[in-house]
């Protein structure tokens, strides 16, 4: 190979290894950045039964409809989890049990979930119905997300609202699925 060609492979090489770093860089950046949860929950007004209207597509979830979660207060203080869903190929009622620790004690926004000793998973409340018929729950790595209701239907207006707060918080909404929530007595 003649120098001259040799130079230019050299220079097409750091020309891709730059261009392959900033990329990874700014994706890392984005990812690594806060996810800043809403500003105090009451955990007992949070306790009960929430519904799924909408969820980024998750393994653990496949072929459910009528999800819901529903939360109880422990005598320790932690959070029982009672996740119930109805899977539509297997036909049959399905669920897990865990157990939700607070992180932040000055918001109780932030929690770690865990369904299996002794892996925690992220679980942060990123927005909140002053009334509590709603909310959404979120994760740093903006992998999974959730919209969560207290009925089993939510108006577009709302969800739209809240797609908004999460877009602004750095998700990608295009990949939100609404969850089937009929005929699920």
């Amino acid at each position: 190979m003649k120098e001259k060609d040799n130079n230019t492979l050299v220079r097409l090489l750091a020309i891709g290894s730059l261009v392959g770093a900033t990329a990874y860089f700014l994706t890392a950046c984005r990812s690594s950045k806060p996810l800043e949860t809403v500003r105090r929950v009451d955990i007992k007004k949070y306790a009960g039964k929430w519904f799924e209207i909408a969820s980024f597509p998750s393994r653990f979830q496949k072929n459910c409809t009528c999800t819901t979660a529903e939360y109880t207060i422990n005598d320790d203080g932690t959070v029982a989890v009672d996740n119930r869903c109805y899977n539509a190929k297997k036909k049959k009622w399905e669920g897990i049990t865990g157990k939700a620790f607070v992180r932040n004690d000055d918001t109780n926004a932030e929690l770690a979930v865990q369904f299996f000793w002794p892996l925690k998973g992220d679980y942060y409340i990123i927005a909140l119905a002053d009334d509590y018929s709603y909310a959404m729950i979120g994760v740093p790595s903006r992998d999974y997300l959730w919209i969560l209701s207290r009925k089993r239907e939510m108006p577009q207006s709302t969800f739209e609202k809240l797609s908004a707060i999460a877009i602004k918080k750095g998700f990608d909404v295009s990949r939100l699925r609404r969850t089937k929530q009929n005929n699920c007595d």
